[in-house]
């Protein structure tokens, strides 16, 4: 449901992948989008009219997205696909924030588009800002992605996981994501993507504001708890691994040149 750029390349992927499709817009004028070699069905109505949702194909359906511009539309359509005609997979787009979070608990699984675009920019604007790629229903583990603060180059993965509360999953590295061994060396400018329940999250807030606003003579070293401890001066994490600005990564140009130097035990 929805045909705007969304919805007109949802459709033209799925079609692509040899999916038969379905596209629902109250505006007929909106069938423009879809590429001119769409072969699927265009039904001109409201997707929440149940008679439209049968047109459309709902009863023999085995995926709908709700994808208009309004949150209302898309809430009730995605209902009515999951609750009066059970279709297995339902998605609606939500742009407000807060009720993409209530019917997310509800089991709708939800895109919330403004919160998603909001955490990206302020990752970027503030460092110290964990931004939330994503979350399940019950908010028991989330994706978070962070930008390593500079007094942290030279850590190894396995230093800022925590058993059963932090994982590294994989590392952003001048544009290209790889999944991390557990002594890979973190460099400046990197972006780590962590999976991590509410105790990890909360124990990772102090740190990274450490990490970005301490000069460099006042560190955060992690114990073998997963608990971050100040140190002042000169300090080494587990396994020898230099903390800060060391020359790990470093060549003789100084600053910028990158490595994938990993600690031998």
């Amino acid at each position: 449901m929805g045909c705007g750029r969304v919805g007109s390349e949802l459709a033209a992927r799925l079609e692509a992948r040899g999916h038969t499709v379905s596209v629902i817009d109250k505006r007929e004028i909106a069938f423009r989008m879809l590429r001119f070699d769409f072969k699927g069905q265009k039904v001109h109505g409201y997707g929440f009219d149940e008679d439209v949702l049968r047109e459309a194909g709902i009863e023999r359906a085995g995926a709908f997205a709700a994808v208009s511009n309004g949150d209302n539309s898309n809430i009730v359509a995605a209902r009515l696909a999951r609750e009066k005609f059970e279709v297995p997979t339902v998605v609606a787009r939500i742009y407000d924030p807060r009720r993409a979070e209530i019917y997310q608990r509800l089991g709708i699984p939800t895109v919330a588009t403004v919160k998603w675009a909001t955490d990206q920019v302020m990752r970027i604007l503030i460092p110290d800002e964990i931004a939330s790629d994503w979350k399940d229903p019950s908010e028991g583990v989330s994706l978070v992605t962070l930008v390593l603060p500079i007094s942290w180059a030279g850590w190894t993965v396995e230093q800022l996981e925590s058993n059963g509360h932090r994982r590294v999953v994989a590392v952003t590295r001048v544009g290209h994501a790889r999944i991390p061994p557990p002594r890979m060396l973190l460099q400046e400018g990197d972006q780590v993507h962590l999976a991590v329940d509410e105790e990890g999250l909360e124990e990772l807030r102090p740190m990274i504001i450490a990490g970005h606003r301490r000069p460099d003579a006042d560190r955060y070293v992690l114990e073998p708890s997963g608990e971050p401890q100040a140190v002042r001066g000169p300090a080494e994490p587990q396994g020898g691994a230099p903390v800060g600005r060391g020359p790990v990564g470093r060549g003789p140009g100084g600053r910028g040149q990158r490595s994938d130097q990993e600690v031998r035990s």
